[in-house]
């Protein structure tokens, strides 16, 4: 994911997540963040997280929203 801010190695985090017409909540670690760009008004973070201690039907959900994205650029 991409902030204006950096956000700290290790550290948990709860994100909502939109998956079409579901909405979960999961807890998220953050793997690695590093500087993406810098310009004279702002710098970008690039982060990314790792999913943990997360429900079974919630990561089918996530599955099946994702294939289905798939499926949708494949047409």
């Amino acid at each position: 994911m991409e902030t204006s801010f950096p956000l700290q190695l290790n550290s948990l985090h709860e994100f909502r997540l939109s998956l079409g017409s579901l909405t979960v909540v999961v807890k998220g670690r953050v793997a690695h963040c590093h500087i993406e760009d810098v310009d004279p008004e702002s710098v970008l973070y690039r982060a990314g997280v790792e999913f943990v201690d997360m429900p079974e039907w919630v990561a089918r959900a996530i599955g099946e929203f994702v294939d289905a994205l798939k499926t949708g650029r494949q047409a």
